[in-house]
């Protein structure tokens, strides 16, 4: 019993280790720069191991996007737990965007602004996964728009969804930080803050 325990961990350890150096490395270079060789030497994985747990680079790239996801739907229920107004949960969740699009890109930033821009056309796979993330935050940001509207904390603009307005954020921001990286500055994501605070009544 303990065998097959110990071996049951270890595969689960190996899993999460590719994805922990594949995600890494795509962050920072991109899926298509990022070769397998690249990823099998970083991680010091055998290929046949690779291939145990994903059927190609794309299932693989699949994958890291989903567990990227699935953290990040931790990272919004905190916010959603804290004891605080609908807006501050909005101002805080834009702040963190904010303050962690700056400066430049390292392995905790860009993953799903590099890979929006990259593999839309090239992997259907990789593109759902990505449009599955995307509904489920503008989900959660149109939830805390009408958590807003309901406590008071967040002004209500007439004839436009809660839905509409957490697209229309959403989608500023992504086009934002992918600017600011073509650009090299942070005026696009001092701009879209500054749009985004103001309307939610801050």
């Amino acid at each position: 019993m303990s065998n097959t325990k110990e071996a049951t961990t270890t595969s689960l350890d190996t899993k999460a280790h590719l994805l922990a150096t594949g995600y890494q490395l795509i962050a920072k270079k991109g899926f298509t720069a990022v070769g397998l060789k690249q990823i099998l030497d970083t991680a010091g994985v055998p290929k046949g191991s690779f291939y145990h747990y994903f059927a190609s680079k794309e299932a693989f790239g699949e994958a890291i996007i989903n567990h990227y996801f699935s953290l990040y739907k931790t990272r919004l229920n905190i916010i959603d737990a804290q004891d605080v107004s609908a807006q501050q949960k909005l101002y805080n969740y834009f702040q963190n965007w904010y303050d962690t699009q700056q400066n430049g890109c390292d392995d905790g930033k860009c993953l799903v602004v590099k890979l929006s821009a990259e593999v839309a056309d090239m992997s259907e796979t990789m593109r759902k996964a990505l449009d599955t993330g995307y509904q489920q935050t503008t989900m959660w940001l149109a939830d805390q728009i009408k958590a807003g509207w309901l406590d008071g904390s967040v002004p209500r603009q007439d004839n436009i969804s809660a839905e509409s307005m957490a697209k229309r954020w959403y989608f500023a921001w992504l086009g934002a930080s992918l600017i600011a990286k073509i650009s090299q500055t942070n005026t696009p994501l001092a701009e879209i803050w500054h749009m985004t605070t103001t309307q939610m009544g801050r």
